[in-house]
């Protein structure tokens, strides 16, 4: 049974919670658990629906599974960043920012069959996507001229209706490594603003900490990109400056909110959320991505994690609400 909503919800048009960074189907597959995942992800408070992988196909296992088993009236949102990621390994000028003509045109060709892939959704199941996410690739050699005349060739493809919006990742730093390397995000501002058609801004916490090496600075970046008008949606997702038990220091491993985990090292506590909330209060979404515990094991497990981030923000909103 659906949990009843709160009364004020954390968004206006609700929360999406990132599916494939809690569900262990990209490592071993068990249609039973994922089926019970998706369900109960979509049960909890707020949630209206999911962010989905694209790799190359709509499911990595099984396509028609996933078309008869995502929850009727899910809002879905596609995001091919871990499929962009395997390609720029491969290809190290493939990306829809590329100066390369070859490489900006592989990406297009794959996004041409996202678009593809929207449409099937569309019409063979009982979800709704929302929205598609765009990544400003290649690594490290991205040119806003090259991303303007894809943006382009991308607003004319059919995309059922679904919003296409930029999700920000970190970008080139002169003092410490980076981890996707992709456009900074006033190039994606700037040519978003001039592109002529609507394509919002999204941004995720946690890769914006990895970029900046800096809580408050993620503050700044999210009133910036809000301030332009642009910003979609923000998701909630940690990282930490140090090892620890989700991964290495500064990497993109979707690490809890702190009081949702207190053990993780994430450097999203209570204070930055509440602010990043602030920053961020005109969006129309808000999104959850974490990666399940070491210890979760069930569809119930993974679902418990989630909620207890969700509740962790709710907290601070409300307790924000209060003190107004």
């Amino acid at each position: 049974m659906r949990h009843e909503p709160p009364a004020e919800p954390l968004a206006p048009r609700g929360v999406l919670v990132s599916a494939y960074a809690a569900s262990p189907a990209h490592g071993s597959w068990d249609p039973v658990l994922e089926g019970e995942l998706l369900r109960g992800l979509c049960a909890l408070p707020d949630v209206v629906g999911l962010e989905i992988p694209w790799l190359g196909a709509l499911h990595p296992h099984d396509n028609a599974w996933f078309l008869h088993n995502v929850p009727a009236g899910a809002q879905l949102s596609l995001t091919a960043l871990p499929f962009v990621m395997k390609r720029c390994r491969e290809a190290p000028r493939y990306g829809i920012a590329s100066p390369d003509r070859a490489g900006r045109a592989a990406a297009l060709a794959d996004l041409r069959r996202l678009a593809a892939d929207v449409r099937v959704l569309t019409e063979q199941s009982d979800a709704e996507v929302t929205m598609v996410g765009l990544h400003t690739a290649p690594t490290g050699v991205g040119d806003a001229t090259a991303l303007a005349e894809s943006l382009a060739e991308l607003t004319d493809l059919d995309w059922k209706g679904a919003q296409l919006v930029i999700e920000h990742c970190d970008t080139v730093m002169p003092n410490h490594p980076f981890e996707k390397g992709f456009l900074p995000v006033a190039d994606e501002i700037s040519v978003a603003a001039q592109s002529g058609a609507s394509i919002g801004m999204w941004l995720n916490w946690g890769r914006s900490a990895i970029e900046l090496r800096s809580a408050d600075s993620v503050t700044s970046q999210i009133a910036a990109v809000a301030a332009s008008g642009l910003l979609t949606g923000l998701t909630f997702s940690g990282a930490s400056a140090a090892d620890g038990p989700y991964g290495d220091a500064w990497s993109d491993a979707h690490l809890p909110v702190l009081s949702a985990d207190p053990a993780s090292g994430s450097l999203l506590d209570d204070a930055h959320v509440r602010a990043a909330l602030s920053a961020a209060a005109a969006a129309d979404w808000l999104g959850v991505k974490v990666s399940r515990r070491p210890h979760d094991r069930t569809a119930a497990d993974i679902v418990r994690t989630v909620e207890s981030n969700l509740t962790a923000i709710r907290n601070v909103r409300t307790a924000r609400e209060v003190t107004a």
